[in-house]
């Protein structure tokens, strides 16, 4: 697969069992990347954790679009896609990110501190956003482990809310631990100043684990499919003609979600920039 940036980059989804594509790119130069600091660093449990840093003026994003990020490893960019958890209009950028002892980027990303320094580059892309969805009047954003992070954005988007009337957020986690952002999107985000009635009015989250006991447990699509969760959240099951999804996890989980979909109507977005019932990350999709 081939995009615009120009480097040798390895995709992690960010999942308990990561995915490893290697992207053939050529023409591999620092240039090709901006230097940013650190400005905090927040670890959820033993393996995740969350850092914001700075933001670039020139850096311009649609909320749901992914960077490039990374380190130099002996004198090379060591680079991976980053999903961007914090909206377009803030002037730092966060991202979630999960540890593996062993990964050649998280491995080192793991240990920064505030004031380290990493590589960005200088474009950001992506097909996970609400352009390419039709209109509708309910929002569900199915998201697993770390596929949480572009979701982030969107629900603090207030584009978002004058778009759908209901947003839905689903979460699926192995461990209560793992629910990253779960009290912000509780307690916080609704007492948001100028954004804080929409979120109170139109946001519904839904968290769910599958390894511990909790309010919700289970698998997402088996709450999807069984019922259960539009039960608890006493909202109509899906509907192909009123309701748009986007989904982003593993591709095991981006598989079987697309598969649900099909069978009750639903199209997906053909590419970026063509509107389709839902839509998916395709650059993270398993080829």
């Amino acid at each position: 697969m081939h995009n615009q940036f120009d480097a040798i980059v390895w995709i992690d989804l960010g999942v308990h069992t990561p995915l490893t594509i290697t992207l053939d790119l050529c023409g591999l130069t620092m240039p090709a990347f901006d230097e940013v600091k650190i400005l905090d660093v927040y670890h959820w449990n033993d393996t995740l954790f969350s850092f914001k840093t700075t933001r670039q003026e020139s850096l311009r994003f649609r909320n749901g679009h992914f960077v490039m990020i990374g380190l130099e490893v002996n004198e090379k960019p060591l680079m991976r896609a980053y999903s961007i958890a914090s909206p377009n209009y803030e002037s730092h950028l966060e991202f979630l990110s999960i540890k593996v002892p062993n990964g050649s980027l998280t491995s080192r990303l793991q240990h920064i501190q505030p004031g380290d320094r990493l590589l960005m580059g200088h474009k950001t892309v992506g097909t996970l956003v609400i352009d390419d969805l039709r209109p509708g009047r309910r929002l569900f954003l199915f998201a697993t482990g770390t596929g949480l992070a572009p979701f982030m954005s969107i629900i603090q988007d207030p584009e978002t809310y004058e778009r759908f009337e209901t947003v839905v957020l689903i979460h699926g986690v192995r461990l209560v631990s793992e629910l990253a952002y779960a009290e912000f999107i509780r307690e916080s985000l609704p007492q948001h100043e100028w954004l804080g009635e929409m979120v109170r009015e139109q946001l519904i989250y839904y968290p769910t684990v599958t390894r511990e006991a909790f309010a919700h447990t289970g698998r997402l699509t088996t709450a999807i499919e069984s019922g259960q969760l539009f039960r608890d959240i006493e909202q109509p099951e899906l509907d192909a003609a009123t309701d748009r999804v986007m989904i982003c996890g593993s591709p095991a989980m981006l598989k079987e979600s697309a598969s649900l979909l099909d069978q009750r109507g639903f199209a997906i977005s053909a590419g970026a920039g063509e509107q389709g019932d839902y839509v998916i990350e395709r650059a993270f999709a398993e080829r």
